[in-house]
């Protein structure tokens, strides 16, 4: 079965190409647009998808060496996302399907973040997923293919949303996680110690207050000191949203008594949070599942993986098949 993914849910133009013998593309056309603006602008975002999508999946097409006619499904992005740019990849994915007589099947966002650690490997169910990004932090029972218990998600602002914004604080330009992170393992994790919210309490997350102290500590600091001690500063950041992350994970696993735990989404990039999963798989006696970096952040590989797992189920969607802003 050959799977031809398309994401386009937030800024990134995706496409993807997933045969029996593993994904042979994975196309992504990102957006350096939004920089100037401290963060991702819908309106230019779905204008970009618009001038990209077609070129990308004949990249995607053409760098797998597969042919549209020996496409068998096409995967898309149905949800969550911004509205615009779901438009945007959904119409090109239905003008395909009609086009070509491709059955089609729509993916959850959130679904394909999850099952993106079926692309090179194979968790055993049920287990628990951390899935964390720019726009969801969650804690998910995954019981069975599709069938999944939301234990615990963010009250407020995501893990990714809050290492941007803080980020942007400290002086750094957009997205800055990935830069906090290299920063981060040069840095003295006990330099300030960040608040850790509802840290002992269930399975929630909320980290809205520590861009708050955030700000408040840095905001009668001159700028010199803050360049000064960056390395520092994002060290303790890092340790307060991975510290809340982890134990809330080991929480989870103590709850439903799972064998397997995995981490999903654009922040299991982070090198801190992964060297701390591994600590806790090691001393619970856990399995541990994280995709590889380029199938974290948003890609169209994670979609074809999960419109492959529902095809087998024969979960097909028809040409009026809508899309979702929240899913």
């Amino acid at each position: 079965m050959n799977i031809l993914g398309i994401e386009s849910s937030c800024d990134d133009t995706s496409a993807s190409v997933l045969t029996a013998e593993g994904v042979q593309s994975n196309v992504i056309a990102s957006q350096s647009i939004h920089v100037k603006f401290g963060g991702v602008v819908p309106e230019l975002a779905s204008r970009a998808h618009q001038t990209t999508i077609t070129q990308t999946v004949e990249q995607a097409l053409e760098e797998a060496e597969v042919s549209l006619e020996e496409i068998d499904v096409i995967a898309v992005t149905q949800g969550p996302g911004l509205m615009g740019s779901l438009l945007v990849g959904l119409c090109f994915a239905k003008g395909l399907a009609l086009s070509r007589s491709i059955p089609i099947v729509g993916v959850n966002h959130m679904d394909a973040h999850i099952y993106a650690n079926f692309i090179d490997s194979e968790p055993k169910f049920p287990f628990v997923c951390l899935t964390v990004s720019g726009g969801h932090t969650q804690l998910v029972y995954v019981k069975s293919p599709f069938d999944h218990e939301i234990l615990g998600k963010t009250r407020d602002d995501a893990a990714g949303e809050a290492f941007d914004k803080i980020g942007k604080i400290f002086g750094l330009p957009y997205p800055a996680g990935a830069i906090m992170d290299k920063l981060a393992r040069d840095g003295d994790t006990g330099f300030h110690k960040f608040p850790q919210a509802l840290v002992n309490e269930g399975l929630d997350f909320s980290f809205s207050g520590l861009k708050t102290s955030a700000l408040y500590f840095v905001q009668d600091k001159k700028e010199d000191w803050i360049k000064e001690h960056l390395n520092d500063l994002c060290a303790s950041i890092s340790e307060a949203i991975t510290e809340v992350l982890i134990k809330k994970l080991k929480r989870a696993v103590k709850q439903t008594g799972v064998k397997t735990i995995a981490l999903a989404g654009g922040v299991s990039a982070n090198s801190v949070l992964r060297e701390k999963a591994e600590k806790l798989a090691e001393e619970m006696n856990l399995s541990l599942h994280v995709p590889k970096l380029s199938y974290c952040t948003d890609n169209a590989a994670m979609i074809a993986i999960t419109g492959k797992m529902k095809a087998e189920l024969e979960q097909f969607d028809d040409l009026a098949m809508k899309p979702f802003a929240s899913l």
